[in-house]
């Protein structure tokens, strides 16, 4: 048996796992129907499904103000509601030899594109964390002895006014890389979004029985925030708009949103 210090490297893990702690977390998942991203896929530039529940899940809490907010506080809690709709996704990397986890936060997804998504996808997707930028918050993390860090975290994760900045407004991660077919996470954010793998299933439609890919798409909401009707319908909006997509008046064959500007004003209460 070998006992020695945790890696340095995974020091802003630990961190986020201990500030989530108050999170009030409860779980529901559902089987989406793939087919319309499928095709999407196969005749358009081979986009990341992550990318698709990005560019959904954003345009589904534009419409779901409730939902795309954040809690601060025990005693005198108080709820921030954003205009914009940050997406933070997970990022399964290697960094000085040791395999952690890594996340970034997309904002204005409401507005955004699926090419726009998928490139920034790429960029963090296919970047060298040691050297990125963007991720020299990590890094500095990992430098710093433990109590020091936590509450450099604490300091810059906590305050609601740059909560939808360095933590998202939602989050998504993804195991469907690998035969999992679902999972729940906790992502430090008032929805979670768990992607796991597409697989050939039977489906009844009407009175036969076809096969479909399926995928298992689970939602995490944070009881404080939002209670369970509300999560029902951002996940059942959300999985109507992965089977419908892309929708006749949201995206042409290139992936160009037509509606952003419509669901980035109905989560900001304008009306056009």
């Amino acid at each position: 048996m070998k006992i020695s210090a945790v890696a340095a490297e995974r020091r802003p893990t630990l961190h986020f796992l201990r500030e989530i702690r108050a999170i009030s977390p409860v779980f529901l998942d559902t089987d989406v129907d793939m087919t319309a991203v499928v095709r999407h896929r196969e005749t358009q530039h081979k986009y990341s499904v992550v990318s698709y529940v990005l560019h959904s899940a954003a345009r589904v809490l534009a419409a779901h103000p409730e939902a795309n907010a954040a809690l601060h506080g025990r005693l005198r809690p108080r709820v921030a509601r954003y205009a914009s709709v940050n997406g933070k996704f997970t990022l399964d990397r290697t960094l000085n030899g040791q395999r952690i986890v890594l996340s970034t936060v997309l904002t204005d997804l409401q507005r955004a594109s699926l090419d726009e998504i998928q490139q920034r996808v790429e960029h963090f997707r296919d970047g060298d964390p040691a050297s990125m930028p963007e991720f020299a918050g990590a890094r500095l993390l990992q430098r710093l002895p433990g109590p020091v860090g936590s509450l450099l975290f604490r300091m810059g994760t906590r305050p609601l006014n740059r909560r939808a900045d360095v933590m998202g407004t939602f989050a998504v991660t993804s195991l469907g890389h690998r035969p999992v077919d679902g999972f729940h996470s906790v992502g430090g954010t008032t929805i979670t979004l768990g992607v796991g793998r597409i697989a050939d299933r039977p489906v009844a439609r009407g009175t036969e029985v076809a096969v479909a890919p399926l995928m298992r798409l689970s939602l995490t909401f944070d009881h404080r925030v939002i209670d369970g009707a509300e999560a029902a319908d951002v996940l059942t909006d959300l999985k109507q708009a992965l089977e419908t997509f892309p929708a006749a008046d949201d995206t042409d064959a290139a992936g160009t949103d037509a509606a952003a500007t419509a669901a980035a004003t109905a989560g900001t209460g304008e009306r056009s």
